[in-house]
């Protein structure tokens, strides 16, 4: 039987939280762009949770943006879906689940955007929401008038210019548009469009008057690992306990973290403040991304060219891994904490990276190294170089377990053979795809001498911007660590490296 509002009663309430009548009446609240599972396992997740506190009061009518797929599971569903809570949080297992109702509606733009302009203008909707990938976040100059508009900020502007009629110059029209694309200041470069699209649609001074003083364009930094739906066995066995099928369920991990960039009056228009300790409206969201790039994606960065070459598939499997659990807790907490190129209090930093802790072990999340590998030497110019340059600044020494991490990098994207188009390196005997657009680079001084090789590379401003060589110490030390790999393999080099 499927999840809906009318089979809600044979939900299995020892195993799942189901909503109470009430919740399934709220008025539409928030208007969202996008219906992926890190919007409904992170915003909504949030929303469900104040609504069941009794202080939101609101739900979410979800705009399918793209003609790809449909929304009948919504429509079948009600808008029902189940949410799995599945990891650790403070080393300690986490299994929670819910059935949340903070989705009210989904309105196809294609097929009924008449529907999603009038629900723009209700001066009911304070929040519009979206996630349109990074791609979405782009100008397109085209007319508002289309229905509907090709792009996400083209149909923002025609709905911001329905609401303007509708409820004219006045603090009820008030309104935050949230933009939680993965990319820096999305808030700012969103309304620098918006603002183009408006000149360009030959809009009057008016409108934009009002767009300034009455819409919010805010930043923001999400921060959840949702997977989705899990393999066919793991969801019949859910299925099984749930008492029902769920064709929109999902899983995702315990750590969330919304914060967005805005002021008071930010904050009391959203109405989610107190909802979570991972819910923040904060005036510099910065400290947030910060950590996350440092502490998270540096440590994937550093970390997985040696899981890779050690023959560990996923990272949970590498917190199995005594030597490899030990190099990610001291690289994190002794050289990456002290090193963030931004003031962050180190009990901060050092919470954070508990929590980086608790997720690499998450054992229902299925993160494989190889896939961190993907334009490797981007990553790590754009999270680990800046660490590096800090860590010298303050100590002025090689960080070791950087250097090991960073001689592990060198070694895996060392081609060994181009072939059908594709750059391949080999470990333990098995070839691996280098999917990094350095590749070529790679490949023109694989057949330098190993010393050579090292420090041509880390010598290459135009790669880095900097002369990693000039570093007091730093390029010995990854030679070293690069000879010492070559020699005695992997897996002794991190034997050997710091213990906690």
């Amino acid at each position: 039987m499927n999840l809906s509002k009318n089979t809600l009663a044979v939900a299995n309430t020892d195993f799942v939280a189901v909503p109470s009548s009430e919740l399934l009446e709220l008025p539409e609240k928030v208007l969202q762009f996008g219906t992926g599972v890190l919007l409904r396992g992170l915003p909504d997740y949030f929303i469900d949770r104040a609504n069941r506190k009794g202080f939101f009061n609101g739900r979410v009518v979800v705009v399918k943006s793209t003609p790809k797929g449909d929304a009948q599971d919504f429509a079948n569903q009600d808008g029902l879906y189940t949410v799995c809570v599945r990891g650790l949080e403070r080393g300690e297992p986490v299994e929670e689940n819910l059935i949340s109702s903070a989705i009210s509606r989904v309105i196809s733009a294609d097929q009924d955007w008449a529907s999603v302009l009038e629900a723009g203008s209700r001066q009911e909707i304070k929040l519009i929401v979206s996630n349109t990938t990074e791609v979405g976040i782009q100008l397109v100059k085209e007319s508002i008038d289309q229905h509907p508009p090709v792009s996400f900020p083209a149909k923002l502007l025609a709905v911001l210019v329905e609401r303007y009629k509708a409820l004219g110059d006045c603090v009820a029209a008030n309104l935050v548009v949230v933009p939680t694309e993965l990319i820096p200041d999305a808030g700012a470069k969103l309304k620098a469009i918006v603002d183009e699209l408006i000149v360009f649609n030959g809009l009057d001074r008016a409108f934009k008057l009002w767009l300034d003083r009455r819409v919010y364009f805010c930043s923001s930094l999400v921060d959840r690992i949702v997977p989705g739906k899990p393999d066919a066995a793991t969801l019949a066995r859910l299925e099984g306990q749930l008492g029902y099928s769920d064709d929109l369920l999902i899983i995702c991990e315990p750590y969330r973290l919304w914060a967005i960039e805005g002021d008071a009056q930010v904050a009391d228009l959203i109405g989610l403040t107190g909802v979570d300790d991972g819910f923040i409206v904060t005036s510099d969201i910065e400290i947030f991304r910060e950590l996350k790039v440092r502490l998270l994606n540096g440590t994937h960065t550093l970390s997985c060219g040696l899981a890779v070459l050690s023959g560990i598939p996923t990272v949970s499997s590498g917190m199995t891994d005594q030597s490899l659990r030990n190099f990610i807790s001291v690289v994190m907490q002794s050289e990456i904490v002290p090193a963030i190129p931004y003031a962050v209090e180190p009990e901060v930093a050092m919470a954070f990276s508990a929590s980086v802790i608790d997720r690499f072990a998450n054992p229902y999340i299925e993160h494989l190294w190889i896939n961190i590998t993907f334009q490797y030497t981007m990553k790590m110019k754009i999270r680990v170089v800046p660490i590096i340059l800090e860590y010298y600044r303050v100590y002025n020494r090689v960080p070791e377990n950087i250097a090991l991490g960073f001689a592990a990098y060198l070694h895996f994207v060392r081609p060994r053979e181009f072939r059908d188009g594709k750059y391949y390196g080999a470990a333990s005997g098995h070839a691996y795809v280098i999917t990094d657009d350095a590749a070529a680079y790679f490949f023109d001084k694989r057949e330098l001498a190993d010393q050579e090789y090292v420090h041509t590379v880390m010598a290459d401003e135009v790669l880095w911007g900097t002369d990693l060589t000039k570093l007091n110490g730093f390029a010995g030390a990854v030679e070293a660590k690069f000879s010492y790999i070559s020699e005695k393999g992997v897996k002794a080099a991190l034997a050997g490296a710091n213990s906690v």
